[in-house]
């Protein structure tokens, strides 16, 4: 897959089958429509085509008023549409300005004249341009006048199971993981790096990896201890996670902190994966760390059996 930082470096492609969005988190309805974006490319003898704007639209336009968390990083995404046959991915700034341009300029701006598309699918309720102005019914009375043909995933396959970034994101925030990972075909993901923590866990026999997420806007589910499987070093290894402010030693901030099932290491500086499996249980205050180490025995043995 090649990846464009703009539109500049765009050379003209055979046959391009195109789609655009924002594709928080590529989740089963996204999956839908890149499916057929695919098989659709594959009849025309074609190549895939995916439009997205970054920043997410919602964070330049309302910043104070929507305090959103994103699913997937760039790089989450771009890793998740390479995996479904995406050929090129466009990643479009998204600016106040370029958020004024209409739906007529959108298309022919960049659907024709610099893209050439030959096939535009979209989901059934896609809109852009300014204000959303631009809608399905809008491109098929104009379709003859922008020379390319157009299909509209339709809401029953795209939300068959009611599935949405939003909801997603409220599953993750009440520590329903199993349901955020139905909706996206896949364990809930942070990848983050290993740093330095007071190194309490390893004082009562359960050292923690402490996790930097680099990226304010990455949705951090509900504090809690999870299932987790982490990956390190193109290993999996079987885990637990606590997300939280650390009450029994009095922490004032939340931190990531992984402890993993029999590994034997420095994980220092290390970029480490952590898929989300369950939820266990909700932080505690414990009384002291011999209090806190008798409930990580249980919540041990929980997560082993869960995993």
């Amino acid at each position: 897959m090649k990846i464009y930082e703009g539109l500049q470096d765009f050379a003209p492609i055979p046959n391009p089958v195109v789609t655009s969005g924002t594709f928080d988190g590529v989740h089963l309805g996204h999956q839908k429509i890149l499916l057929r974006l695919k098989e659709l490319a594959k009849l025309q003898g074609g190549e895939t085509v995916l439009i997205t704007f970054w920043p997410h639209p919602r964070l330049v336009l309302y910043p104070k008023e929507h305090k959103l968390r994103l699913l997937s990083t760039f790089e989450e995404k771009a890793k998740l549409l390479r995996q479904f046959g995406v050929d090129h991915l466009i990643s479009i700034p998204f600016t106040k300005e370029f958020s004024q341009l209409s739906s007529e300029e959108f298309i022919q701006k960049i659907l024709v004249d610099k893209i050439g598309t030959k096939r535009l699918v979209i989901g059934y309720d896609h809109r852009f341009g300014k204000n959303r102005e631009g809608s399905f019914e809008y491109l098929q009375n104009h379709s003859d006048q922008f020379g390319f043909e157009l299909e509209e995933i339709s809401r029953q396959d795209v939300d068959a199971i009611g599935v949405s970034s939003t909801k997603i994101r409220k599953a993750l925030e009440s520590g329903e993981v199993i349901t955020a990972n139905q909706y996206l075909g896949r364990p809930y993901e942070l990848n983050g790096i290993v740093i330095k923590g007071q190194q309490i866990g390893r004082s009562i026999g359960f050292p923690t990896a402490n996790i930097h997420i680099p990226n304010d806007y990455k949705l951090i589910p509900k504090d809690g201890v999870y299932a987790v499987r982490a990956l390190v070093a193109g290993k999996i290894h079987n885990a637990m996670l606590n997300i939280g402010n650390r009450p029994t030693v009095d922490g004032n901030k939340q931190t990531v902190e992984a402890h993993l099932f029999d590994f034997k290491g420095d994980l220092y500086d290390q970029q480490i994966t952590i898929y989300l499996e369950s939820y266990l249980r909700e932080e505690q205050k414990f009384e002291n760390l011999e209090g806190l180490k008798a409930q990580l025995i249980i919540d041990q043995e929980e997560a082993k059996s869960q995993l």
